[in-house]
């Protein structure tokens, strides 16, 4: 069913900021391909809002800033961290303590601003784009395929009740439940928590910023048009929706302390907590390509905190793939890759 599932559990922070660090990617990957992933990132999702206006996809869009903040005492590596995105020609600018308290009232050593994030109603995003591809001829089916057959002239797909579709290609965009043909070795599945309070428009930050924290495991956090602070974090490695979501109660309580410790001008009084389970990667890289051994089947993973930015990444690579095009993208984030 669209916009269930992870669609739903989403707080569309629409960030081009990746998961892993330029730096840390840097130096599993070196400089020239870490900052080539990090700018087709920042294009995609400028690719992506200026979309969403040109279709008038009515999804709550609104563009802001991000805050990395620092997540212990030491800011030194968010300040190297700012020197390698500025090489790289990245707007992103580093704020020490002083800085940070006085334009926007949070007490971290340090942080990185950066320029061009967004967020959105994840549901009402995917409703609007999913209209305006119906209203350019596509068809929508709800079906579960079980099996996949590809050959040069094109990809048949038998489904659970016994119909059988074939088309020229095939795009696979499962989510994290992957069919049998899609073996990649790095990614894994985990899940996430997030609440979100009563409105409380007199109570939020400056410009309503979308905060994330410079850790592995981080908080992160926005705002919305009706003026609620979207928390979200501790984020478990597990897919099971039965554990996950008997963790709810405890998590929701240690997401209210840290967001209290965060911003203690919000309120705690919460509309509703939820989880979702997504896949991430051991690069924070996306999987887009061409499925291996199988010809015209190709996937769109856009896994980890980026999904929605790299989906509209993966549709534009797909279709360089399609048109018999190259792209050093398509071996940056190639499904048969292996972990740094």
């Amino acid at each position: 069913m669209p916009g269930r599932g992870s669609t739903a559990a989403s707080t569309a922070m629409l960030l081009w900021e990746i998961d892993r660090p330029l730096s840390h990617l840097a130096a599993a990957y070196g400089f020239e391909q870490a900052s080539r992933c990090y700018n087709a990132s920042r294009r995609a999702l400028d690719g992506l809002v200026d979309l969403v206006r040109r279709l008038e996809v009515r999804c709550q869009l609104r563009s802001r800033g991000s805050l990395y903040l620092a997540a212990e005492y030491d800011a030194s590596d968010l300040r190297s961290e700012a020197e390698i995105r500025k090489r790289a020609g990245l707007p992103t600018t580093f704020l020490d303590y002083s800085t940070l308290l006085r334009d926007y009232s949070f007490s971290r050593e340090g942080a990185l601003y950066s320029e061009g994030a967004a967020d959105a109603d994840p549901v009402l995003l995917t409703y609007g784009l999913l209209k305006a591809v119906l209203g350019r001829g596509a068809r929508l089916y709800q079906a579960n395929a079980v099996a996949f057959d590809s050959a040069r002239s094109g990809v048949h797909v038998m489904t659970e009740g016994g119909v059988e579709i074939s088309a020229q290609y095939l795009v696979l965009a499962t989510g994290y439940v992957m069919p049998d043909i899609v073996r990649p070795t790095i990614q894994k599945g985990a899940s996430s928590w997030a609440v979100a309070t009563i409105p409380q428009p007199a109570a939020l930050w400056k410009d309503g910023t979308l905060l994330w924290e410079a850790s592995k495991s981080y908080h992160y956090a926005r705002t919305t048009v009706d003026g609620r602070v979207i928390f979200g974090g501790e984020d478990e490695s597990l897919v099971d929706p039965e554990l996950r979501d008997s963790l709810t109660a405890s998590k929701t309580e240690k997401l209210k302390q840290a967001l209290h410790q965060l911003w203690p001008a919000s309120s705690l009084e919460l509309d509703h907590a939820w989880s979702g389970t997504f896949d991430t990667t051991a690069d924070g890289l996306p999987l887009i390509g061409r499925v291996p051994s199988f010809q015209n089947i190709f996937a769109a993973y856009g896994y980890g905190g980026n999904g929605v930015t790299f989906s509209y990444l993966a549709a534009y690579l797909i279709e360089v793939l399609v048109s018999g095009q190259r792209s050093p993208l398509l071996d940056d984030f190639a499904l048969d890759r292996q972990a740094p």
